[in-house]
């Protein structure tokens, strides 16, 4: 096989068994010792405890002495991956797979489709039109001159009703941040329109694009503003929002008519919901839908009513509707009722039917009604399978949703509403042949003895004896489902034989509204007992062992593995740690983590300090522990995690450990929380993860 070529499936699974084989024999080679951390003697008292924190200079971020830290750290992470053999030989079979062209539903605008799209030698998604379903892609919008390292990226938002005007997101990095602007489409001219660089939590044109309703968040909170085009955007008129603070975000929903403006308060991540809807032909003050309730309510207004996903009185949501003019929630009445086999996970109101996209036992059911709620139809997969992100119009005769599993990359599908017939939009050319794997759900049970579910991914070869090497990740909050998605870097480690597991732990959203109770606030802890159980089980079932497991997560998921890794450190051999958040005490201090004290709590609390102290992963790093192998990833660009938490937990860890296992930081300079890394960088991330769990885990053996 020549460099440059694709490679075959067979063929590049025995190139990574030939990589990894010589990877795996250095993981007992003594290790050099990472950098020194310097230590401070900072002693904090918080309702009557005294707590330590002595890496609490790392938190500036900026310092001359931070700054030099991380340049260390970086190096010294360099110096160990870099030297893995085979990595070159990784990273040819990794190109294929995300260096490929991707793309993204696209938005239908009087008869004209605006979609990303991302070809396989492009390392951003590009905005492009297409006139009439079968005419030229023509692109639009290319970020890749703007910059020589390709970390300034866009994203689209809206297009005007007649499809001339299209608003789009300029972003540097993986900041959260985002420029909008407004291309005129005929001329090929941006407006001289432009919304300046903040933290956006919608924006969208009215029905004469004429102007722009958009939430913009700020140091007082979230603000809903109209801006008229052709005027001063720092003159737009405030809306809504008064009132509320900084803890609360605001978004705003345009009915596609433009009579009616939707916005709802969120009280946090995790807190209840209210909806305000404004009649904007006859005008008057906002009414009042939903407020000072215990539940989450999201509604959207067609043909004059308001159509509202709830979980009110219904922990696994239910459909209700209301006159939008008069919307009090005691007016309310239900169209689609809970069940008790399935959660409701979202609608969709499209060609004149709503959408309801069903989780059965954490598989995808996506079931249309009428408004009177009869059910028409059902959207079917044999596959185990996700179906997502539905959208369309409710006056158009056609939707798009995608479909994939771990072993299924994700399809685009065109979809006629009247005649049920679906045709692919778009589906990537990617080295991978789903027949070759299999995908299983299986159960077992946590510490308390609550029933979790857990899929299980390998290829169908391999024999059923064990233990081999598995990666295991899990997230564990904000009502987030951990669905079968594709993710392309998981392929080589399955080619190898390595097995990949995904645990459907509490706090997530698969079974309603109670499954996520259980596992937020003074209920954390069992997210993580869950997390563990189920490493437990792998390895009590004989799929793998202590000295070949690794867990991975990221976010709210990285600070699972930073709980389960203290708490439990010789249960497993090596933990990827990406963008967490691990200093419990101070993390709703910093950036906009008090959007999340309604999902963790604050120490500011008593109480709630006792709970997160208990649980709070830097401050159970225990001096003489051997803990497993680390790779932590985060980096500047986070504008939504503070970065901090990976600085301070990777200098008590590596100041901590005994084994003779490597700590590790890639901490980048750019890339973060919301996106837009450029593709080669991926690749060179993918590498590093996958080289490094490679060498701990041993996967050389995993075909034997």
């Amino acid at each position: 096989m020549t460099i440059g070529s694709r490679p075959s499936v067979l063929t590049a699974a025995s190139l990574l068994l030939i990589v990894l084989m010589t990877g795996g024999c250095q993981k007992e080679k003594p290790l050099p010792a990472p950098p020194q951390t310097r230590v401070e003697e900072v002693v904090e008292e918080i309702h009557g405890v005294r707590v330590a924190d002595p890496y609490r200079w790392l938190e500036d971020q900026q310092s001359p002495e931070t700054r030099a830290w991380i340049a260390a750290q970086n190096a010294y992470t360099d110096s160990l991956l870099d030297a893995l053999p085979g990595r070159e030989q990784l990273e040819r079979r990794l190109t294929p797979l995300l260096q490929t062209a991707s793309a993204a539903a696209p938005l239908h605008r009087a008869g004209r489709y605006f979609f990303l799209r991302r070809a396989a030698d492009q390392d951003l998604y590009v905005i492009y039109m297409r006139d009439g379903a079968g005419g030229e892609d023509q692109v639009l919008i290319d970020p890749h001159p703007w910059t020589e390292d390709h970390t300034r990226s866009v994203d689209l938002a809206d297009v005007s009703d007649d499809g001339k005007l299209m608003l789009y997101a300029v972003r540097q990095g993986g900041q959260d941040e985002v420029e909008y602007r407004i291309l005129d489409v005929d001329r090929g001219e941006d407006l001289p329109d432009v919304l300046p660089r903040a933290r956006y939590f919608n924006a969208e044109f009215t029905p004469d694009g004429k102007g722009l309703y958009y939430a913009r968040y700020g140091e007082q909170g979230t603000t809903i503003f109209f801006h008229a085009l052709g005027s001063d955007p720092s003159r737009d008129d405030a809306l809504f929002g008064e009132g509320f603070g900084p803890d609360e975000l605001i978004i705003s929903s345009l009915s596609d008519d433009g009579a009616f403006l939707v916005v709802h308060v969120l009280h946090g991540s995790a807190g209840p919901t209210e909806i305000y809807v404004k009649d904007l032909r006859r005008g008057g003050p906002f009414r009042v839908a939903v407020a000072d309730q215990d539940s989450r309510s999201f509604g959207q207004v067609v043909e004059g009513r308001l159509v509202v996903q709830t979980n009110w009185q219904a922990p696994a949501g239910r459909v209700m509707a209301v006159d939008a003019r008069d919307p009090a929630q005691e007016k309310w009445r239900e169209i689609v009722p809970e069940r008790k086999d399935a959660v409701i996970r979202s609608i969709a109101l499209v060609g004149g039917r709503l959408f309801v996209n069903y989780l059965e036992n954490v598989v995808t059911r996506l079931r249309s009604f009428d408004l009177a709620g009869r059910e028409v139809g059902e959207i079917h997969f044999d596959d185990l399978g996700t179906v997502s992100n539905l959208q369309g119009r409710w006056k158009d005769p056609e939707a798009f949703f995608s479909f994939q599993s771990f072993h299924i990359p994700s399809t685009i599908y065109r979809f006629d509403v009247a005649s049920g017939k679906r045709s692919i939009w778009f589906r990537a050319d990617l080295p991978v042949d789903p027949t070759r794997y299999q995908v299983e759900q299986l159960w077992f049970e946590s510490k308390d003895g609550t029933r979790i579910p857990l899929f299980l991914v390998r290829r169908k070869d391999l024999a059923g004896d064990g233990p081999r090497p598995l990666l295991l990740n899990g997230y564990g909050g904000f009502e987030v489902s951990k669905l079968p998605r594709f993710s392309p870097t998981t392929i080589p480690w399955l080619d190898a034989g390595g097995l990949y597991a995904v645990a459907n732990i509490r706090g997530g959203g698969e079974f309603g509204e109670n499954w996520h109770r259980a596992g937020m606030l003074e209920n954390k802890q069992n997210t993580f007992d869950d997390f563990i159980a189920a490493a437990e089980f792998l390895i009590d079932e004989g799929y793998t062992n202590s000295d070949r497991l690794a867990i991975s997560g990221g976010s709210n998921g990285g600070l699972l593995v930073g709980a389960v890794m203290t708490q439990r450190p010789e249960l497993v051999r090596a933990v990827i740690c990406a963008y967490p958040l691990l200093d419990m005490v101070r993390y709703h201090k910093f950036l906009v983590a008090r959007f999340w004290v309604p999902e963790y709590g604050s120490a500011d609390d008593p109480e709630q300090f006792e709970t997160l102290y208990a649980y709070s992963p830097y401050h159970h790093v225990r001096p003489g522990t051997a803990y497993p192998a680390l790779l932590m990833i985060t980096g500047d660009g986070d504008t939504r995690v503070a970065p901090l938490h990976g600085r301070k937990m990777v200098a008590a860890v590596q100041a901590a450990n005994t084994a003779n296992r490597p700590i590790l930081l890639r901490y980048h300079i750019k890339a973060g929380h919301a996106g837009g890394t450029p593709v080669s960088e991926q690749i060179e991330d993918a590498v590093d993860t996958y080289s490094f769990l490679a060498w701990q885990l041993g996967l050389e053996e995993a075909s034997r």
